[in-house]
Order: structure tokens, then C-alpha cells, then sequence
């Protein structure tokens, strides 16, 4: 097998440290030597690490992505080393013979044949957005969790108001909490602080209402409320500092947020996942297949076995389902026409894939031939598409409704 780099360097990465296999070339032709040292994982170890490799020469740096342990490594060595960061699962070594320092060996042999891909890392600047736009998603988590747990305890105290509102948080709701926890215990003075809507349920409000509430429980729901309150502010805290970060990538927000069902988040999202710069993926194909929204390939002996999509980017791929569902509800758009054709054919689970598949396919084009707005094919793309069809299909429907049809071309 062909040797592409001579001398290469594969890493087994821990918490506490990391297991540094060199191979060089040995003293006769075709034969290579392969030494395993162990470093730690801090910083001033790193940079030692960093200065012995460059003294080494090597040409290549094959480090598996382990969970997060792998980012010291990374960000102090790609600046003057050529790291490849590879998937564990692409990196498989031979069952029964794992150990840190097997790994380390193996990923520096396959570094050396040019048989692992590099995984994809944005640059610094895309780095710090990326980490701006997966924390709402988190704190917006944090925060159901907390309403859960404020309706379950409700439950221990006989208030039944989360049967009431649809939000624990609403207006509404929240003046009846807030009232609670000042000593209102009257159910028919606490029902009329519902607003708007909700005056005209107040039989069922006060019967809602009345329960065993005490001090003990006013004193937790205070603490589940401004849990909640804090969180929220947060997420408003969060964004404010996206919208600053965000500013070199502007135009390509602005643009992106033209696509149906792409807001100004969801493009935030789209600009951290994938950087912005599409020169990383050669076709709108290789980015949905990293994304994760397009069909599996798994075939063997001429027999399909799996098209599962693969797990893909989780953050990505959350945004873009918001965006899919927003966007399906659209009318008189390319994009809603093409999820009622799929949803019927193969479901709305898969409707909503495809219309994540279309978007970041959108994405893809856009960024790269630097494009300022979405196009939009135009609800009546598939009927100009296939014209015959489209007519063959008219008549027969309107046949089998019993009516004898005679087409007149309209004059233009």
C-alpha cells in the first residue's frame, strides 16, 4: 500500500492525557518505527508537545474526536501542525486489540496510508458563534425542564391550573402564581386575574384553583419561577451577543433569512454549523450528507439493506426542522407544494427531511455563487416541469367524476 506521509503521528486522547504514537522511517528501505509517548493534557504540556513534534518533521497529526477532550489538543496544534481531527467510527481498530497505545499505533498507520477523512472544524471566529448558538438551545431546554417540574409540583399541592392555561408563564397564570405566593388562598379571587380569553372559563378556573396551598409551597414555586425567570433572560442575553458576533456573516444571514421558513436564529444556527464557507463541501449533496438529511447507503450483494438517514449535525439538524415545519406551512411556495407531494407519498416525517434537504441544498447554492436572495421555483414548478402529465392526470380525474373532456389550447 502507497505511504502518503512518512512520517506521521496518531493520538489517543484521555481527560488527563494523551497516548502520541510517531512513525518515521526506519534505516532500511520500507521499514518504519513506531514510538509511543504519553503527555498530559495541559497546556504548558501541550505546547511541549507541540514544540517535540515540530522538531520531529512529521507531516500529518491524526487525532480521534473524543468527546471534548480532544479541543486543547487541536486548537494549540493547528497552528503550526497538520492536524487531522478523524471519527472514531471511521478509525475502527481490530476487535481484541484495543488498548490506548494500539489505538495511538493504529491511527498513525492509517494516517500514514492517507486512508482516514478529516472531519470538518470552522475557524475560530465560527467557533465562538457556534458556541453562542447551541447555548439557547440548551438554556431554552433547561427551562421546559424547569416549567415540568414547577407543574409537577402544583400537582402535590391540588392546583390543577396547568389543565387551565397552556402556559404556566403567561400572563394569566402567572398573576394567579404570583397571587399564591402573596397569601391570596381565595379560589374566586385568584380566578379574576384571568385575562382576555380566559375570563370565560372562570367555573373551571375556580374549581382549578382551589387546593391545599401553603407557605411551604409558596416558598418553592417562588424558586421555580425565578429559575424560569432567569433562564429567559439568559436566551435574551445570549442573543443580544449573537447579534454582535454575527456582524462579518450579515449579508449571509440576510440572505439566508429570504429562504421560506429560515429565520434570523435559524440562519444564526446554519452560519455556526457549517461556517459560511461553502469551498468545504464540493456539492450541496456532500453537505446534506453531512448534515444528515439526505437517504443512507447501505447495500450488499445487489440488496439494499438500510436508507436511515445518518445522526448527523443534532443542532443543525434541529433548526432545520423548525425551519421544514414553518416552511410546509407556507402557501403558494415551492416549498409547502413539494411537502404535500412527499407527505402523501411517504409520510410527514419524511416530507419534513425532504424539505430540510431542499433548504440546505437552498443554502448551499446561495452561499456559494454569493447570491443575496432565494429564488423561488414557484408553486407551479412541478406542473411546468411535467406538462403532459400534469394534463393526462386532470383528464383522468375529471373522467372517472363522469364528465366527457375536449381540451381548446387557450389563445395567447
Amino acid at each position: 500500500m502507497d505511504i502518503v506521509h512518512e512520517r506521521s503521528v496518531g493520538m489517543d486522547i484521555s481527560k488527563r492525557d494523551a497516548k502520541v504514537c510517531i512513525r518515521v522511517p526506519g534505516k532500511r528501505q520500507g521499514q518504519f518505527i513506531s514510538t509511543v509517548t504519553t503527555w498530559g493534557s495541559t497546556t504548558n504540556q501541550i505546547l511541549e508537545l507541540r514544540r517535540f513534534l515540530e522538531e520531529q518533521n512529521v507531516t500529518v497529526v491524526v487525532m480521534e474526536a473524543t468527546s471534548d477532550y480532544w479541543k486543547p489538543f487541536y486548537y494549540l496544534l493547528e497552528d503550526s501542525l497538520p492536524v487531522m481531527l478523524v471519527n472514531a467510527r471511521h478509525a475502527r481498530n481490530l476487535p481484541g486489540r484495543k488498548t490506548d497505545v494500539s489505538d495511538a499505533a493504529w491511527l498513525a498507520q492509517l494516517g500514514a496510508h492517507g486512508l482516514l477523512r478529516a472531519s470538518f472544524v470552522p475557524p475560530g471566529p465560527v467557533r465562538e458563534l457556534r458556541d453562542l448558538t447551541r447555548a439557547p438551545a440548551v438554556t431554552v431546554q433547561d427551562r421546559t425542564r424547569e416549567l415540568q417540574r414547577l407543574e409537577k409540583f402544583l400537582e402535590s399541592t391540588g392546583i390543577k391550573l396547568s389543565g387551565m392555561v397552556s402556559e404556566l408563564t403567561g400572563v394569566s397564570s402567572r398573576a394567579m402564581l404570583e397571587a399564591l405566593i402573596r397569601g391570596e388562598r381565595d379560589p374566586r379571587v385568584l380566578a379574576q386575574f384571568a385575562r382576555a380569553s380566559m375570563r370565560s372559563k372562570m367555573p373551571a378556573l375556580t374549581e382549578a384553583l382551589t387546593g391545599m396551598f401553603g407557605e411551604h409551597h409558596a416558598f418553592m414555586v417562588r424558586l421555580h419561577l425565578d429559575r424560569i425567570d432567569q433562564l429567559a433572560r439568559t436566551v435574551t442575553v445570549l442573543t443580544e451577543q449573537i447579534d454582535t458576533v454575527v456582524e462579518p456573516f450579515r449579508a449571509a444571514r440576510e440572505a439566508l433569512s429570504t429562504i421560506p421558513g429560515v429565520s434570523t436564529l435559524v440562519a444564526d444556527v446554519i452560519i455556526a454549523e457549517t461556517g459560511g464557507d461553502m469551498s468545504v463541501f464540493p456539492t450541496a449533496a456532500h453537505l446534506a450528507s453531512w448534515a444528515g438529511v439526505c437517504p443512507g447507503s447501505n447495500e450488499s450483494a445487489g440488496r439494499i439493506k438500510s436508507t436511515r438517514i445518518m445522526p448527523g449535525n443534532k443542532y443543525l439538524k434541529g433548526a432545520l426542522g423548525i425551519a421544514a415545519m414553518a416552511a410546509s406551512r407556507g402557501k403558494n411556495t415551492y416549498v409547502s407544494v413539494k411537502y404535500k407531494r412527499v407527505a402523501l407519498r411517504r409520510g410527514r416525517v419524511k416530507a419534513i427531511v425532504a424539505i430540510e434537504h431542499v433548504i440546505l441544498t437552498a443554502t448551499w447554492h446561495m452561499l456559494a455563487n454569493g447570491e443575496v436572495y432565494y429564488k423561488d421555483p414557484g408553486a407551479d414548478f412541478y406542473l411546468k416541469r411535467e406538462p403532459e402529465q400534469t394534463k393526462a392526470r386532470a383528464i383522468r380525474q375529471l373522467k372517472t367524476l363522469g364528465y366527457d373532456v375536449n381540451l381548446t389550447p387557450a389563445v395567447a
